[in-house]
């Protein structure tokens, strides 16, 4: 079997810095030309032990930080890195860390990146039979610490998962009106790309895996000191396909609207509110 791309070692979670730009050189050319936007799809991508090793200990999970059942988001779970047993979590600080940091600027060509000690958004993804996302471009903006987002990775998990079970994550064009790739979720495959106000991804068509099991994988979001004042901070930009019945996000729309014209003070007071009682 061929070597993996990331030869990070099973037992310590450990790569040098040198052997993780190395892994990224013969990457990046066909990574940074693709278009619409910077992606790329990595099969083979860790020691498939070290997956074999998480996905025995997410047979067990705690309840979920974060659950989402609306029309653009549908029987979606989050787990935050802390709460999941200590194998899985010490992979996500691993992929936090300054050689995995190393893999992606070579990969990306964007230097500096700073990954998310508070994971925010990211986590063990989780959905469940009839479960979708649908196609939008992310968040731009970590309010906390004032980063702007740039790269996403999805690592996932599913064994032997058939690409008419749904749930394959898509590329689409900046005006909505072509889907550009699709890779099914298969076990140690990973997904990169450069994220924006434009960049439009998601896996739209609803899983369903005969014997019921969910889609599952590892998300990690990473950004730059790069924000400033003059940028308009958005939450999930939601666009729905052409000919489809997919809905648009008229919660966000409300947000946005509400955002604009009341003071801040006001509207941080009242928005987490508003979206929790899903207003």
């Amino acid at each position: 079997m061929a070597s993996p791309i990331i030869s990070l070692d099973p037992d310590t979670l450990t790569l040098s810095t040198q052997a993780a730009r190395a892994a990224a050189q013969p990457l990046a050319e066909s990574y940074r030309d693709r278009a619409p936007y910077p992606y790329g799809c990595f099969d083979n991508f860790l020691p498939p032990e070290i997956l074999e090793r998480v996905r025995e200990e997410l047979r067990e999970l705690p309840e979920a930080e974060s659950m989402f059942n609306r029309p653009q988001e549908k029987l979606k779970s989050s787990y935050l890195p802390e709460r999941l047993r200590p194998y899985t979590r010490n992979l996500f600080y691993a992929l936090n860390a300054r050689p995995f940091l190393a893999f992606l600027e070579e990969l990306t060509g964007i230097q500096g990146l700073i990954p998310d000690p508070h994971f925010a958004g990211g986590g063990i993804h989780v959905v469940a039979n009839g479960g979708h996302l649908d196609i939008h471009a992310d968040f731009n903006h970590h309010g906390k610490l004032n980063l702007e987002r740039r790269i996403n990775v999805l690592i996932y998990l599913n064994k032997n998962w058939r690409e008419e079970w749904g749930g394959s994550f898509e590329v689409w064009n900046k005006n909505m009106t072509e889907q550009v790739a699709k890779f099914v979720p298969l076990f140690n495959r990973m997904c990169c790309f450069n994220t924006g106000s434009d960049t439009f991804h998601g896996n739209p068509e609803p899983v369903n895996h005969p014997d019921g099991e969910p889609r599952m994988s590892i998300a990690l979001y990473y950004y730059t000191a790069t924000w400033d004042d003059t940028r308009k901070s958005h939450s999930t930009l939601f666009k729905p396909r052409p000919g489809t019945v997919d809905r648009t996000d008229r919660q966000e729309a409300r947000h946005a609207m509400l955002k604009d014209v009341l003071p801040p003070i006001i509207y941080r007071r009242i928005g987490h509110r508003l979206r929790r009682m899903g207003v």
